[in-house]
């Protein structure tokens, strides 16, 4: 199986990787209380790097301190303390020989009324239209209806794409990444003016497949003309439906969306899609989804597949598409993970439990390679 194109190298915009096993995006809450990352996430990074030609992607991070609403130890990239403590970890990560991106995120709608009030009182609940999220069962049980956002402006929606420009241009010109991606998934706020179920606006920014897809074309345009898109990426999840109503039918903004992607930028980094079979942590079970549809649209291009892969399947779907692979949970728990897969040594269980334990190492930093132990001491 070491011949598989699992374990081949390809060229990913600027960068040539030694193999297809990217790390996915994971929030980890080890950030300190300034959204800032701290030396476990330099030693976390750096550990996942040690394979050499490896690219990480990393944990979802805030364009700017409004944008978050989620924990304050999730970090941002809007100060300059912020900025040199990524420089840091993307200079621990080079100096194994690996490669890294930084993941650009805006929450709208999926943050914490409370929380965004305790970051700042000033901070205001938006979203792509005035959609509240579903009910909790807490809501529920309680009989309260769930806050509602208010929509974006037009001028705040061209404010979003110029602070989305910067943050990625801090990234790589100022904090060292290697290129970005651009958060366009799992209900967030690029995702709620892509799903017709969260943005009911009635202007240029919504009703139609060209108007819900503009937010992100714009982004992305903006992205790439500050940094190059060549070392541009971006998630998008066609078919999570954890944070929306029923009733959405991704395949007509979603083909509109990659068709204006592949033609508006022949030489964008990837695009990295989440299959169906995971909701967010979830792992489902779905019979006609598929994300075939925009694998047509978008072939001969670096693509990367997430969402509940295992050996086997991943070394299926690299050698049949060529596609690269993107792991999360394992990643966590097997700091080594593309030798253990190319060389076929048992993974080491991951532990959800400890997955968002705050500014500690206790399972983040206390997994070994296999040379060392194929145990975990937690």
């Amino acid at each position: 199986m070491a011949t598989s194109k699992l374990f081949q190298p390809i060229q990913v915009g600027t960068v040539t990787l030694q193999h297809r096993v990217v790390m996915a995006p994971l929030t980890r809450y080890r950030g300190d209380s300034k959204h800032t990352p701290t030396d476990l996430a330099v030693e976390h990074y750096c550990a996942r790097g040690s394979v050499p030609g490896t690219l990480l992607i990393s944990e979802a991070t805030f364009i700017a301190h409004k944008a978050s609403g989620e924990g304050f130890h999730t970090p941002g990239i809007w100060s300059d303390e912020q900025v040199a403590a990524w420089k840091k970890v993307t200079d621990a990560v080079h100096a194994r020989g690996s490669f890294m991106y930084s993941q650009l995120w805006a929450l709208g709608r999926t943050a914490s009324v409370e929380q965004l009030k305790k970051e700042d009182p000033s901070f205001e609940y938006v979203s792509a239209g005035d959609v509240p999220l579903p009910r909790t069962s807490q809501q529920e049980e309680k009989s309260e209806d769930p806050p509602r956002p208010r929509p974006l402006t037009k001028a705040e929606i061209a404010e979003y794409v110029q602070i989305y420009a910067t943050a990625a241009r801090d990234a790589v010109e100022r904090a060292g990444f290697d290129g970005v991606e651009i958060h366009g998934a799992n209900g967030f706020l690029l995702d709620q003016f892509l799903k017709e179920t969260s943005n009911n606006r009635t202007d240029e920014y919504g009703g139609s497949p060209e108007n819900n897809a503009r937010f992100v074309l714009d982004v992305v345009a903006a992205v790439s003309a500050a940094v190059g898109e060549e070392r541009v990426g971006l998630r998008l999840s066609p078919w999570i439906t954890l944070f929306e109503n029923p009733g959405n039918n991704p395949i007509p903004v979603f083909t509109y969306l990659v068709t204006e992607l592949h033609k508006r930028h022949p030489n964008f980094g990837y695009l990295h899609v989440v299959e169906p079979r995971v909701q967010g942590v979830i792992d489902r079970t779905f019979e006609r989804e598929s994300n075939d549809f925009l694998r047509t649209i978008w072939a001969g291009k670096r693509w990367i597949s997430a969402g509940g892969f295992t050996r086997d399947n991943a070394i299926k779907q690299a050698d049949k598409e060529g596609e690269l692979i993107a792991f999360g949970r394992y990643f966590t728990s097997n700091p080594d993970l593309p030798v253990r897969l190319r060389e076929d040594i048992p993974l080491t269980p991951y532990n959800r439990d400890v997955f968002y334990i705050e500014e500690s190492s206790v399972g983040y930093n206390d997994y070994l390679p296999a040379h060392t132990s194929t145990s975990v001491a937690v």
